[in-house]
C-alpha cells in the first residue's frame, strides 16, 4: 500500500517546466560536454603523436604509435572513468550529490590542462605523463556520470523527466562535435602558418616542430567549458530527494525547493521521521531484498550498457581507421602531419554533425512520448541491421563509387545508437533505484558500460587489423579485419536488444513509485484461503 507522498517531492513531480529546469540541464550538461570532448579528442591526435614521437628514418610510412602505447593512450582515460564511476557513485550516496559534484569538476579541469603539459621531447616521458593525467581526467569524468544523471532525475518532474535527463546526456554530442571543430580550426591555422610538404616528399619536414603544440592545444581546450560552470555547480542546492529521504532533513529540503520552485512548501518533519523508522526500505545493496526487488533491473542496466559501449566506443574511437580503410582519408604518406589531423577531424565532425548530434536530440524529443524501452529496443535493432548491412557486402562498399553509401550507412549506426541505447542506458538507471542507492547503482551501470568501452577500445584496435600480415600497422599482429570486426559488433548489438527485456519502463511514474520507497510496511494476515496485506 502506497503512503502519501511528501509535499516537497510531489511539488517536484508536478512542477511545470521552469527556468531552473533549463539551468540545471545546462549546468549538468556542460559536464557531459567536457566529458565527451576529453574522451573523444584523443582519437583526433593519436596519428599526430605517432608521427612526432615514433618517426623511423627510411620508413615508407609515417611513424605510428606502437600497439601498447596506442591502446594505453586511447584507453587509459576509460579505465579511469570506470574507477571514477564506482567511487564517486558510491560517494554521492554517502556525502550528497552537491558536495561530490564540485570535486569531479575540479579534477576534470586540472587534468585537462595537465594532459597537454607533458614537457620534453623524449617520447617515453611524454607518453607516460600523458597517460598518467588522462587516467585521472577519466577518474573525474567517471564521477560526472552518476552525479549528473541522479541530480537531473531528482530535480525533474515526472512528466518530462526522461527528456531532461536525456538533454543532459545529449550535450555529449556537442562535445564530440566541438572536439572535431577545435581540431579543424587549430590544424588549419597551424597548417597555414607552418606549411609543410607531404611525408612522401620530405619525411622530416612533413612534421614541423610546431606540430607538437597542436595536440596539446586540442587536449587542453577541454578545461575551458568545465571551468566556466564550476561556480554555478557550487550554487546549486542539494536535491530534495537526497535531503529528505537520505539525510532525513525535511526542513532543509522544503526550504531549498521552495526557493527553487518559488512556492510555499511544508516541511512535514513527522512524515520524514516515519519514513526513517520504516525498516522495509532500509535494505542495502548486498541484501536479499535488493536482489529480489532490483536484481534483474541492475542486471538489465549493466548488461545493456556494457554491450552498447563495446560497439559505440569501437565506432567512435576508431572512425579514422575505418575511413582510412575505405579510402575516405588519403594514405598517410600523401599528407603532412598537421594536414592529416585536419582530414581526420573533418571526417569526425561530419559524422557528428549529420548523425551523432541529431540522434541525441531525437531521443530528447521522443523519450517521454514512446518511452525508454521502445527507443532502446529500436536503437539496438537498427544498429544490428546496419552493422550487418555494412559487413556482409563489405567489399562492395570499399569500391570507390560506393564509398559515399558506406559513409551514409555508417552514419546511420551512430544515429540509432544515440536515438537509442546510448541515451536510454544513461537515463533509466537514474530512475528505477532507491534514492539512497541511486547514485551507486547508476555508477555500477555506467562502470559496466566503461568496461565495454575498454573491451571495444582495446579489442577493436587489434581485431580491425588486416588479415594479411603485410598490411597491418607497424607492430600489430594480423587481426580479423574491418569486415569481421563489424560482424562481431552486429552480434553484440543483437545481444543488447535481447537484454533490453530485463529493463522496466519508467515513463510517467514518480521516482518513489518506481523504486518502491513510497510503500508502507505490510502485515500479513492469514485467512482460511489466502494471505492478504492489511
Amino acid at each position: 500500500m502506497a503512503r502519501e507522498q511528501l509535499q516537497v517531492l510531489n511539488a517536484l513531480d508536478t512542477a511545470k517546466t521552469q527556468l531552473y529546469h533549463f539551468t540545471a540541464i545546462v549546468i549538468a550538461g556542460m559536464g557531459f560536454f567536457t566529458d565527451a570532448y576529453d574522451l573523444f579528442a584523443i582519437s583526433l591526435v593519436t596519428k599526430l603523436l605517432g608521427r612526432i614521437y615514433y618517426h623511423r628514418d627510411g620508413a615508407l610510412k609515417p611513424g605510428t604509435l606502437p600497439p601498447g602505447v596506442n591502446s594505453s593512450v586511447t584507453g587509459v582515460a576509460l579505465v579511469g572513468t570506470l574507477a571514477g564511476q564506482l567511487f564517486f557513485g558510491w560517494l554521492g550516496d554517502k556525502m550528497g550529490r552537491k558536495k561530490v559534484y564540485g570535486m569531479t569538476l575540479a579534477v576534470m579541469v586540472l587534468c585537462s590542462l595537465a594532459s597537454g603539459l607533458s614537457f620534453g621531447r623524449e617520447r617515453r616521458s611524454v607518453m607516460a605523463v600523458l597517460c598518467f593525467f588522462r587516467f585521472w581526467l577519466g577518474f573525474g569524468i567517471g564521477g560526472d556520470y552518476p552525479l549528473s544523471a541522479t541530480i537531473m532525475s531528482e530535480y525533474a518532474n515526472k512528466k518530462t523527466r526522461g527528456a531532461f535527463i536525456a538533454a543532459v546526456f545529449a550535450m555529449q554530442g556537442f562535445g564530440i562535435l566541438t572536439s572535431g571543430i577545435v581540431a579543424l580550426v587549430v590544424s588549419a591555422c597551424f597548417d597555414h602558418a607552418f606549411s609543410a610538404p607531404s611525408y612522401a616528399t620530405d619525411p622530416l619536414a612533413s612534421v614541423p616542430i610546431q606540430a607538437d603544440y597542436v595536440w596539446r592545444i586540442i587536449l587542453m581546450f577541454g578545461a575551458i567549458p568545465a571551468a566556466l560552470t564550476y561556480y554555478w555547480r557550487m550554487k546549486m542546492p542539494e536535491t530534495a530527494r537526497y535531503t529528505a529521504l537520505v539525510a532525513k532533513n525535511a526542513k532543509q529540503a522544503a526550504s531549498d525547493m521552495a526557493r527553487v520552485l518559488q512556492v510555499d512548501i511544508e516541511a512535514e518533519e513527522q512524515k520524514v521521521e516515519n519514513i526513517a523508522e520504516d525498516t522495509r526500505n532500509s535494505f542495502g545493496l548486498f541484501s536479499k531484498q535488493f536482489l529480489r526487488r532490483h536484481g534483474l533491473h541492475l542486471l538489465g542496466t549493466t548488461s545493456t550498457w556494457f554491450l552498447l559501449d563495446i560497439a559505440f566506443y569501437s565506432q567512435n574511437l576508431f572512425q579514422k581507421d575505418v575511413f582510412t580503410a575505405i579510402g575516405w582519408i588519403p594514405p598517410a604518406a600523401t599528407m603532412n602531419a598537421i594536414g592529416e589531423v585536419f582530414r581526420v577531424a573533418r571526417a569526425q565532425t561530419l559524422i557528428a554533425l549529420c548523425s551523432t548530434v541529431p540522434g541525441y536530440w531525437f531521443t530528447v524529443a521522443f523519450i517521454d512520448i514512446i518511452g525508454r524501452f521502445a527507443i532502446q529496443l529500436m536503437g539496438f535493432f537498427f544498429m544490428t541491421v546496419f552493422m550487418f548491412a555494412l559487413a556482409i557486402p563489405y567489399h562492395h562498399w570499399t569500391l570507390h563509387d560506393n564509398r559515399i553509401g558506406f559513409i551514409i550507412m555508417y552514419s546511420l549506426t551512430f544515429f540509432f545508437a544515440n536515438f537509442g541505447p546510448n541515451a536510454t542506458t544513461f537515463v533509466v538507471p537514474a530512475e528505477i533505484f532507491p534514492a539512497r542507492l541511486r547514485s551507486t547503482c547508476h555508477g555500477i551501470s555506467a562502470a559496466a558500460g566503461k568496461a565495454g568501452a575498454i573491451v571495444g577500445a582495446y579489442g577493436f584496435l587489434y581485431a580491425s587489423q588486416s588479415r594479411d600480415p603485410k598490411k597491418t600497422d607497424a607492430g600489430y599482429p594480423p587481426g580479423i579485419g574491418i569486415r569481421y570486426s563489424l560482424i562481431v559488433l552486429g552480434v553484440i548489438n543483437f545481444l543488447g536488444m535481447v537484454f533490453t527485456f530485463l529493463v522496466p519502463e519508467p515513463n510517467g511514474k514518480s521516482l518513489e513509485e518506481l523504486s518502491g520507497e513510497n510503500e508502507e510496511d505490510e502485515v500479513e494476515v492469514t485467512t482460511a484461503n489466502q494471505t492478504v496485506p492489511v
